[in-house]
C-alpha cells in the first residue's frame, strides 16, 4: 500500500506541489492526468525520493520513506522513469539485472535468486529476444519494456510509472498497459501512474487524481473524474464526454467545431 500524505514541494521559493494526499491499495492502478506544467513529474519524483518534500510523507506498507536508505527504499517502490537513460553499449540482459542492484549493491555479485528475478521480469515483459543486444540498438518501445523489466526485477510492491506510453505507438500503448494492468491485479500491485492520454487513462486506471497547478482537483473513479464540465475547465477547451462503445468507460472526445465557433 502506497499513502501520500500532505505531501508538498518548493522549486525555490515556488510552490509545485501542494498538500497532495493520496492512497493506492494493492491491486490498484491510479492514474494522474493534468494539463502541461500541472506537477505530474513532480509528483513522481517526489513519491519516489527524487526530490525532497517541503512537508508531508510517503509511506509504503507502512514504512517511512524518509528514514529509509536509498537500498531500502528501493526495496519497497520500483520506477519506471519518463526519459529513456539506459546506457546504450549495455545489454538487454545486464539493464535488467540492475534491478537487482538494491539487494546486491553496485558491486556486488548477482547470485542465483538475482538471476531468476532478472530472468521471470525478462519473460514477463516479453524481453527474452532481446537479452543479448544492446541496448543502444532497440527500438523506444522494446526500451521501455526493458525499464518496465528492470522494475519488475526489483520485486516490490509499489511501481512509479512517469508517462510509460511517450512516444510509443498505438500497439506497444496498448501492450505496455495491457501489462501493467495485469501486472497489477496477477501481483497485487499498488500502481501509480502518470498518463498525458485522457482516453487510455480512462480505460486502464480504477481510479484517477486530477492534477492542476499543483493541486489535486479531483479523485475518483474515470466517469466521476472526466466530465465534460470539469475538462472543459481545466483543459480551457470544449470536450464531449460519450460512453465507449464496448467498455462503457468515458470516452474524451475535442468539440472542435464548438471551438471553432462553428
Amino acid at each position: 500500500m502506497l499513502e501520500i500524505k500532505s505531501l508538498s514541494v518548493n522549486y525555490g521559493s515556488r510552490k509545485v506541489l501542494d498538500d497532495i494526499t493520496l492512497e493506492v491499495m494493492p491491486g490498484e492502478l491510479l492514474v494522474v492526468i493534468g494539463p502541461n506544467g500541472a506537477g505530474k513529474t513532480t509528483l513522481i519524483r517526489a513519491v519516489s525520493g527524487a526530490l525532497p518534500l517541503r512537508h508531508g510523507s510517503v509511506q509504503v506498507n507502512g514504512l517511512d520513506l524518509s528514514r529509509l536508505s536509498h537500498a531500502q527504499r528501493a526495496r519497497q517502490m520500483a520506477v519506471v522513469p519518463q526519459a529513456r537513460n539506459l546506457p546504450a553499449a549495455v545489454t538487454v540482459y545486464q539493464s535488467v539485472l540492475m534491478g537487482r542492484t538494491p539487494y546486491v549493491g553496485w558491486l556486488g555479485h548477482a547470485g542465483q535468486k538475482d538471476h531468476h528475478s532478472a530472468r521471470a521480469a525478462l519473460e514477463r515483459t516479453s524481453c527474452v529476444e532481446l537479452i543479448e543486444r544492446p541496448v543502444g540498438e532497440l527500438s523506444g518501445g522494446e526500451q521501455q519494456r526493458v525499464l518496465l523489466a528492470r522494475a519488475l526485477a526489483q520485486e516490490t510492491s509499489v511501481l512509479l510509472l512517469d508517462e510509460p506510453t511517450t512516444h510509443l505507438d498505438l500497439r506497444h500503448q496498448s501492450g505496455l498497459l495491457n501489462l501493467v494492468r495485469q501486472l497489477a491485479t496477477q501481483q497485487q500491485l499498488a500502481v501509480l501512474m502518470v498518463l498525458h492520454d485522457l482516453n487510455l487513462a480512462s480505460l486502464y486506471a480504477d481510479r484517477i487524481a486530477l492534477l492542476v497547478d499543483g493541486q489535486l482537483r479531483a479523485v475518483g473513479s474515470p466517469a466521476q473524474v472526466l466530465t465534460e464540465a470539469t475538462l472543459a475547465q481545466v483543459y480551457q477547451v470544449p470536450v464531449q464526454v460519450v460512453p465507449h462503445p464496448e467498455y462503457g468507460s468515458p470516452l474524451v472526445l475535442p468539440d472542435g467545431r464548438k471551438a471553432a465557433g462553428l
